[in-house]
Protein backbone atom coordinates (compact mmCIF):
# COMPACT_ATOMS: atom_id res chain seq x y z
CA UNK A 1 0.00 0.00 0.00
CA UNK A 2 1.41 3.48 -0.65
CA UNK A 3 2.11 5.61 1.97
CA UNK A 4 -0.82 7.84 2.49
CA UNK A 5 1.00 10.81 4.38
CA UNK A 6 3.68 10.83 1.10
CA UNK A 7 0.53 11.35 -0.96
CA UNK A 8 -1.19 13.99 1.30
CA UNK A 9 2.46 15.76 1.41
CA UNK A 10 2.45 16.06 -2.67
CA UNK A 11 0.66 20.05 -3.84
CA UNK A 12 -2.54 19.54 -5.64
CA UNK A 13 -2.71 20.23 -8.88
CA UNK A 14 -5.06 21.15 -11.55
CA UNK A 15 -6.10 22.61 -14.50
CA UNK A 16 -7.13 26.65 -14.62
CA UNK A 17 -10.61 25.65 -14.75
CA UNK A 18 -10.62 23.21 -11.77
CA UNK A 19 -10.52 20.09 -14.02
CA UNK A 20 -8.08 17.47 -12.82
CA UNK A 21 -4.95 16.36 -14.11
CA UNK A 22 -5.51 13.65 -17.00
CA UNK A 23 -2.77 10.69 -16.92
CA UNK A 24 -2.77 8.09 -19.26
CA UNK A 25 -1.17 4.62 -17.90
CA UNK A 26 0.01 2.11 -20.22
CA UNK A 27 0.48 -1.20 -18.53
CA UNK A 28 -0.24 -4.80 -19.63
CA UNK A 29 -0.10 -6.38 -16.05
CA UNK A 30 -3.38 -5.58 -14.43
CA UNK A 31 -1.71 -5.48 -10.81
CA UNK A 32 0.51 -3.19 -11.92
CA UNK A 33 -1.81 -0.98 -13.60
CA UNK A 34 -4.51 -1.34 -10.44
CA UNK A 35 -1.42 -0.31 -8.02
CA UNK A 36 -0.27 2.80 -10.07
CA UNK A 37 -4.57 3.80 -10.22
CA UNK A 38 -5.37 3.74 -6.90
CA UNK A 39 -2.84 6.59 -5.71
CA UNK A 40 -3.57 8.81 -8.34
CA UNK A 41 -7.11 8.67 -7.82
CA UNK A 42 -6.28 9.73 -4.54
CA UNK A 43 -4.65 12.66 -5.60
CA UNK A 44 -7.22 13.68 -7.41
CA UNK A 45 -6.47 12.66 -11.11
CA UNK A 46 -8.38 11.17 -13.93
CA UNK A 47 -6.89 7.97 -14.76
CA UNK A 48 -7.31 5.81 -17.77
CA UNK A 49 -5.58 2.83 -18.21
CA UNK A 50 -4.79 0.11 -21.07
CA UNK A 51 -3.18 -2.66 -21.75
CA UNK A 52 -1.83 -2.42 -25.33
CA UNK A 53 0.09 -0.46 -27.50
CA UNK A 54 -2.26 0.92 -30.27
CA UNK A 55 -4.53 1.60 -27.73
CA UNK A 56 -2.94 3.57 -26.35
CA UNK A 57 -2.00 5.83 -29.47
CA UNK A 58 -5.97 5.57 -30.22
CA UNK A 59 -7.06 6.97 -26.86
CA UNK A 60 -4.60 9.56 -26.84
CA UNK A 61 -5.72 10.64 -30.03
CA UNK A 62 -9.37 10.94 -28.65
CA UNK A 63 -8.35 12.33 -25.66
CA UNK A 64 -5.08 14.37 -25.26
CA UNK A 65 -3.73 13.12 -21.81
CA UNK A 66 -1.75 15.80 -19.60
CA UNK A 67 0.63 12.93 -19.00
CA UNK A 68 1.88 9.39 -20.09
CA UNK A 69 3.14 6.51 -17.99
CA UNK A 70 4.19 4.00 -20.16
CA UNK A 71 5.46 0.14 -19.80
CA UNK A 72 8.16 -0.55 -21.46
CA UNK A 73 7.39 -3.64 -22.74
CA UNK A 74 4.25 -3.87 -24.76
CA UNK A 75 1.90 -6.46 -26.67
CA UNK A 76 1.43 -5.30 -30.05
CA UNK A 77 4.05 -1.88 -30.18
CA UNK A 78 6.56 -1.49 -27.37
CA UNK A 79 6.40 1.61 -25.03
CA UNK A 80 8.91 3.05 -26.90
CA UNK A 81 6.88 2.89 -30.75
CA UNK A 82 4.18 4.24 -28.41
CA UNK A 83 5.89 7.05 -27.20
CA UNK A 84 7.35 8.21 -31.16
CA UNK A 85 3.69 7.90 -32.43
CA UNK A 86 2.60 9.98 -29.97
CA UNK A 87 5.55 12.49 -29.72
CA UNK A 88 4.70 12.99 -33.06
CA UNK A 89 1.11 13.98 -32.33
CA UNK A 90 1.34 15.98 -28.74
CA UNK A 91 5.45 16.76 -28.60
CA UNK A 92 4.32 18.45 -25.21
CA UNK A 93 3.18 15.53 -23.45
CA UNK A 94 4.96 14.38 -20.98
CA UNK A 95 6.31 10.95 -20.40
CA UNK A 96 7.58 8.31 -17.51
CA UNK A 97 8.68 5.17 -18.95
CA UNK A 98 8.29 2.19 -16.82
CA UNK A 99 10.83 -0.50 -17.38
CA UNK A 100 12.30 -3.86 -16.17
CA UNK A 101 15.45 -3.44 -18.59
CA UNK A 102 18.48 -1.38 -16.16
CA UNK A 103 21.11 -1.72 -18.52
CA UNK A 104 22.20 1.74 -19.91
CA UNK A 105 21.51 1.34 -23.81
CA UNK A 106 17.85 0.42 -22.95
CA UNK A 107 17.57 3.61 -20.57
CA UNK A 108 19.12 5.71 -23.42
CA UNK A 109 16.81 4.39 -26.10
CA UNK A 110 13.91 5.23 -23.97
CA UNK A 111 15.09 8.91 -23.72
CA UNK A 112 16.04 9.18 -26.95
CA UNK A 113 12.80 8.25 -28.50
CA UNK A 114 11.14 11.23 -25.95
CA UNK A 115 10.68 9.90 -22.55
CA UNK A 116 11.21 12.46 -20.01
CA UNK A 117 12.01 10.26 -17.16
CA UNK A 118 12.03 6.68 -16.20
CA UNK A 119 11.52 4.26 -13.27
CA UNK A 120 13.24 0.88 -13.35
CA UNK A 121 10.93 -2.22 -12.04
CA UNK A 122 10.36 -3.11 -9.47
CA UNK A 123 9.63 0.19 -8.49
CA UNK A 124 8.07 2.24 -5.22
CA UNK A 125 4.65 4.09 -5.84
CA UNK A 126 5.58 7.23 -3.97
CA UNK A 127 8.63 7.44 -6.15
CA UNK A 128 6.39 7.22 -9.83
CA UNK A 129 4.31 9.66 -7.97
CA UNK A 130 6.82 11.89 -7.13
CA UNK A 131 8.09 11.62 -10.64
CA UNK A 132 4.91 12.15 -12.35
CA UNK A 133 3.79 15.49 -9.81
CA UNK A 134 7.12 16.78 -11.01
CA UNK A 135 7.45 16.33 -14.69
CA UNK A 136 3.18 17.71 -14.36
CA UNK A 137 4.57 20.71 -12.83
CA UNK A 138 7.36 21.33 -15.04
CA UNK A 139 4.99 21.06 -18.03
CA UNK A 140 2.96 24.65 -17.49
CA UNK A 141 -0.13 22.70 -18.58
CA UNK A 142 -1.89 22.78 -15.12
CA UNK A 143 -1.50 24.70 -12.27
CA UNK A 144 -0.72 24.24 -8.29
CA UNK A 145 -3.86 24.81 -5.74
CA UNK A 146 -3.81 28.40 -4.21
CA UNK A 147 -5.84 30.38 -2.02
CA UNK A 148 -8.32 30.74 -4.75
CA UNK A 149 -10.68 27.97 -6.80
CA UNK A 150 -11.30 28.94 -10.15
CA UNK A 151 -13.98 27.49 -12.77
CA UNK A 152 -14.27 29.08 -15.98
CA UNK A 153 -14.29 32.92 -15.18
CA UNK A 154 -15.28 32.31 -11.66
CA UNK A 155 -13.24 32.93 -8.88
CA UNK A 156 -13.34 32.20 -4.90
CA UNK A 157 -10.81 33.68 -2.62
CA UNK A 158 -10.40 30.87 0.27
CA UNK A 159 -8.73 34.00 2.10
CA UNK A 160 -11.24 36.89 1.54
CA UNK A 161 -14.49 34.92 0.69
CA UNK A 162 -14.50 37.68 -2.14
CA UNK A 163 -16.49 35.97 -5.42
CA UNK A 164 -15.96 37.58 -8.86
CA UNK A 165 -17.54 36.23 -12.28
CA UNK A 166 -15.47 38.09 -15.49
CA UNK A 167 -13.97 40.23 -13.01
CA UNK A 168 -17.19 41.55 -11.47
CA UNK A 169 -17.75 41.29 -7.32
CA UNK A 170 -20.77 38.48 -6.62
CA UNK A 171 -22.19 39.61 -3.21
CA UNK A 172 -23.07 36.55 -1.47
CA UNK A 173 -24.42 35.60 1.76
CA UNK A 174 -22.63 33.32 4.39
CA UNK A 175 -24.77 30.13 3.03
CA UNK A 176 -24.76 30.96 -0.77
CA UNK A 177 -20.99 31.00 -0.03
CA UNK A 178 -20.54 27.94 1.16
CA UNK A 179 -23.22 26.37 -1.09
CA UNK A 180 -20.97 27.68 -4.46
CA UNK A 181 -17.95 26.47 -2.51
CA UNK A 182 -19.14 22.89 -2.68
CA UNK A 183 -19.68 23.76 -6.26
CA UNK A 184 -16.78 24.39 -7.10
CA UNK A 185 -14.72 21.90 -5.61
CA UNK A 186 -16.63 19.54 -7.50
CA UNK A 187 -17.39 21.40 -11.08
CA UNK A 188 -18.54 18.98 -13.68
CA UNK A 189 -19.39 17.15 -11.05
CA UNK A 190 -23.48 15.98 -10.71
CA UNK A 191 -24.45 16.62 -6.76
CA UNK A 192 -27.42 15.18 -5.90
CA UNK A 193 -29.45 16.89 -2.98
CA UNK A 194 -28.59 14.85 -0.45
CA UNK A 195 -24.73 15.45 -0.59
CA UNK A 196 -25.44 19.11 -0.84
CA UNK A 197 -27.14 19.07 2.30
CA UNK A 198 -24.68 17.07 3.65
CA UNK A 199 -21.95 18.92 2.50
CA UNK A 200 -23.46 22.55 3.19
CA UNK A 201 -26.06 22.11 6.03
CA UNK A 202 -24.52 18.93 7.83
CA UNK A 203 -27.48 16.92 9.08
CA UNK A 204 -31.13 15.91 7.24
CA UNK A 205 -33.52 18.41 6.62
CA UNK A 206 -36.17 15.67 6.10
CA UNK A 207 -39.08 17.08 4.59
CA UNK A 208 -36.66 20.16 3.69
CA UNK A 209 -34.83 19.27 1.07
CA UNK A 210 -36.43 21.99 -0.97
CA UNK A 211 -34.14 23.86 0.58
CA UNK A 212 -31.63 23.18 -2.13
CA UNK A 213 -33.77 24.01 -4.44
CA UNK A 214 -33.87 27.73 -3.44
CA UNK A 215 -30.72 28.15 -2.63
CA UNK A 216 -29.78 26.78 -6.50
CA UNK A 217 -32.11 29.54 -7.19
CA UNK A 218 -30.58 32.16 -5.44
CA UNK A 219 -27.02 31.38 -6.57
CA UNK A 220 -28.22 31.42 -10.13
CA UNK A 221 -29.61 35.30 -9.63
CA UNK A 222 -26.12 35.60 -8.71
CA UNK A 223 -24.10 33.87 -11.15
CA UNK A 224 -25.89 33.65 -14.09
CA UNK A 225 -28.47 36.49 -14.32
CA UNK A 226 -27.33 38.05 -17.48
CA UNK A 227 -24.26 35.64 -18.46
CA UNK A 228 -23.78 32.34 -20.02
CA UNK A 229 -25.45 29.60 -16.71
CA UNK A 230 -22.95 27.95 -15.00
CA UNK A 231 -25.11 25.92 -12.89
CA UNK A 232 -27.23 23.14 -14.45
CA UNK A 233 -30.16 21.10 -13.47
CA UNK A 234 -29.44 17.52 -14.50
CA UNK A 235 -33.33 15.96 -14.13
CA UNK A 236 -33.67 13.28 -11.29
CA UNK A 237 -29.81 13.38 -10.62
CA UNK A 238 -29.39 16.62 -9.01
CA UNK A 239 -26.98 19.86 -9.93
CA UNK A 240 -23.47 20.67 -11.99
CA UNK A 241 -21.49 23.77 -12.24
CA UNK A 242 -19.10 23.65 -14.70
CA UNK A 243 -17.55 26.59 -17.25
CA UNK A 244 -19.98 28.25 -19.47
CA UNK A 245 -19.92 27.50 -23.06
Amino acid sequence: MPDKSAIAALPPLQHPDGSPVRVLVVEDEPTIADLLRFPLEMIGWEVTTCGDGLEAVRLARESTPDVLVLDRMLPGIDGVEVLRRLRALHPEIPALLLTAMDAAADRIGGLAAGADDYVTKPFTIEEVLLRLHRLVQRSGVVAESSNELVVGDLVMNLDTHEVTRRGEAVALTATQYQLLHYLMENPRKVLSKSQILDAVWNYDFGGQANIVELYISYLRKRIDVGREPMIHTVRGAGYVLKPAL
